[in-house]
């Protein structure tokens, strides 16, 4: 048992202590005085474990253990004290008032009256981010190997040469091995040591490859009732420790209550933490390979400390939810948080994926990291990002080579990119200028209207195809391990076809809504993108929205073709239609069918977008917040009910449970 004794000497006055131990008056007799020591005497030795320091009360305790006082005293311990309080509450706990609730392979307790936030639209994204974690996974074991073979090729030539002993032995550890813990620093070698540094470097490879990587670390800054985290610990295979974090007390003791539910899997991986997820992870930096953000609402105050904790070469997942005023509702608010002005377009929702990924570049590059996205999805209410981090002050300059500012036309789509940054290259020297400018006069173009100027967005690919054919390859072999396998698969298919190289997108609707003509198929227009010599693809954010490298200019003239076609009503003069229009085209467009016309899903029949399972499929009311009538429209009739049966003591008028009831025999 551990010694009482430093808690009793500071806890001197205590009353409640001094009765229930005992403890023996000794007369204080004082030290004798200290003659200055000489060099050659020995250092004075610290007191050891126990003994009397004069500076506390000239009492000294005779306890040492619980068990020896506190068990003769008939008093309960600490330990017992909690298991009754344990199983106190275990016995006031109503199974009726809970329902359980089963996801892919874990199961949780859900309360009736909204008091942990759980969202069953979310399932969707927890089967993505499963499937990028066992893909981060597989990767990650790929590129420790080529590392390893790596090393052994340059220790090998280095074996080769002749070793100078005047000088030391240099090894190159990567900073993520530093920060995350892989490395050892090796002793360094003594003079009486018979093998060589070539030798001792070989051998430290090779016990580093037998020992093999850690299992990854992940933190779940936001869990709720922990259905994420313990889906991670019961799914993925290879996995580690799981730590769930929440501010929110009610949260912490349902995600404990979950683990416990979920067996001996989930109670060694699991862990749930009462706590501030900034101050969690401003604390641990550089910890975890995974980082995962889910906020209700928008992750911004959780991005600074977010990318601090991630080590080199570890993914950060983030969703926001905010989507009014990323897609350009509230400009000014998606301003002060995210630090970029969003527009209002078709494409507004893929911005909204780039104005996220300009802000964790932003918030990265404060501590010399940079991001790399492997996946970046819109569905249903939210975007997701998925993002590796990487600490180089060098590769950190190429950041305003990856931003851009939009230039939106008010009368017409046509929409130009400006980067902020660019390169000049002179031999083997790189210079990094501010980029040219203005791209676009103050007047369009094309319909002569002003332009509405956004930004700055994340111009670079959103996605990296190997990791997303990788990805979609896995959910495919393991379709019954996803609940939304139908959901996620179509995604990933429309996202592979995707031209990653070409940010935001056109809608043919909108191309033929400002010209006010009939809209031609989108295997002809396609078909006229790539007969003029250019690439097209879709979007997996909209079913009608088109990528395309080609210049405004060559879309307008293929409408302006395809409208000599298909003649339109005349217009009055000062509309943007009608000045297009008025125009002669200079390319004249080709509307034979093209062999790329359809992609590979397209052609193959593949469902790309599905419609939502069931309905009230979408954002779900906050936790804790009273379930009433007026939430029929978002939760569905059947929520309301069931959540106004459990409630008791409700303050909700007879009148409004009344209508929720007229609702439901309609």
């Amino acid at each position: 048992m551990r010694s009482l004794l430093p808690l009793l000497q500071t806890s001197a006055k205590n009353t409640n202590i001094r009765e229930s131990f005992s403890f023996q008056h000794r007369p204080f007799s004082p030290l004798p005085k200290l003659q200055p020591t000489t060099s050659s005497s020995p250092p004075p030795q610290p007191p050891s474990e126990g003994a009397f320091n004069p500076r506390f009360s000239n009492f000294i305790f005779e306890a040492t253990t619980f068990d020896i006082d506190m068990g003769a005293s008939g008093e309960k311990t600490w330990d017992e004290e909690e298991q009754q309080k344990e199983t106190s509450k275990a016995a006031s706990l109503d199974l009726n008032d809970y329902t359980v609730i089963r996801e892919g392979e874990a199961e949780i307790l859900m309360h009736a009256k909204n008091e942990v936030f759980y969202n069953k639209t979310q399932v969707n994204n927890r089967d993505m981010s499963i499937a990028v974690l066992r893909a981060f996974i597989a990767k990650r074991k790929l590129e420790h190997e080529a590392m390893l073979s790596k090393r052994m090729k340059a220790v090998a030539k280095v074996s080769d040469k002749p070793v100078d002993k005047t000088e030391a032995p240099v090894e190159s550890i990567s900073e993520a091995e530093k920060s995350n813990g892989r490395y050892e620093a090796s002793e360094e070698a003594s003079e009486h040591e018979p093998c060589s540094t070539s030798e001792k470097l070989v051998d430290n490879i090779e016990e580093k490859s037998r020992g093999g990587l850690k299992p990854p670390r992940v933190l779940e800054a936001l869990s709720a009732s922990g259905l994420r985290a313990l889906r991670y610990a019961r799914e993925v295979e290879g996995i580690g420790q799981v730590v769930a974090l929440d501010n929110d007390k009610v949260s912490v003791e349902a995600c404990q209550r979950n683990i416990k539910f979920n067996g001996s899997v989930a109670c060694s991986k699991v862990e749930s933490h009462l706590a501030d997820a900034r101050v969690y992870m401003l604390t641990h930096p550089k910890e975890f390979d995974v980082v995962d953000l889910d906020p209700y609402g928008s992750p911004s105050v959780f991005l600074d400390s977010a990318v601090q904790s991630v080590i080199d070469g570890g993914i950060l997942m983030c969703t926001a939810t905010d989507m009014a005023v990323l897609c350009g509702g509230n400009g000014e608010v998606c301003y002060s948080k995210y630090g970029s002005y969003p527009l209002r377009g078709k494409y507004c929702h893929e911005m909204a994926l780039r104005i996220l990924l300009a802000s964790i570049e932003s918030h990265a590059n404060r501590y010399k990291r940079y991001i790399v996205p492997v996946l970046s999805v819109q569905m249903d209410f939210y975007v997701r990002v998925f993002v590796r981090v990487y600490t180089s002050a060098s590769a950190m300059k190429n950041t305003p080579l990856k931003l851009s500012y939009v230039y939106q036309c008010t009368g017409c789509d046509s929409f130009h990119l400006q980067a902020i940054g660019r390169t000049v290259s002179k031999n083997t020297s790189v210079r990094y200028l501010p980029g040219f400018g203005p791209v676009v006069p103050q007047e369009c173009s094309d319909c002569g209207k002003k332009y509405n100027m956004g930004g700055p967005i994340w111009s670079a690919p959103i996605h990296d195809q190997e990791w997303v054919t990788c990805i979609l390859e896995d959910v495919k072999s393991m379709k019954d391990h996803y609940p939304a396998y139908d959901r996620i698969s179509a995604v990933l298919t429309t996202i592979s076809e995707e031209l990653s190289d070409v940010p935001l997108f056109l809608s043919l609707h909108n191309l033929c809504a400002t010209l006010k003509c009939t809209s031609p198929s989108a295997v002809i227009f396609r078909s006229a993108v790539i007969n003029a010599g250019y690439r097209i693809s879709g979007t997996h954010v909209n079913p009608l929205g088109l990528k395309t490298d080609a210049p405004m200019d060559v879309i307008w003239d293929i409408m302006r073709c395809w409208v000599k076609n298909h003649p339109v009503k005349a217009q009055p003069p000062d509309q943007a239609g009608s000045v297009i229009l008025a125009k002669e085209p200079v390319l004249q467009a080709n509307f034979a069918r093209a062999v790329a016309s359809l992609s590979k899903a397209q052609a193959k029949k593949v469902a790309r977008f599905l419609p939502n399972p069931e309905r009230h499929w979408g954002p779900k009311l906050r936790a804790g917040r009273q379930i009433t009538s007026k939430h029929v429209s978002l939760l569905g009739v059947d929520a309301v009910n069931g959540a106004s049966n459990h409630e008791e003591d409700s303050d909700e008028p007879a009148a409004k449970r009344k209508k929720a009831e007229d609702l439901t025999a309609s």
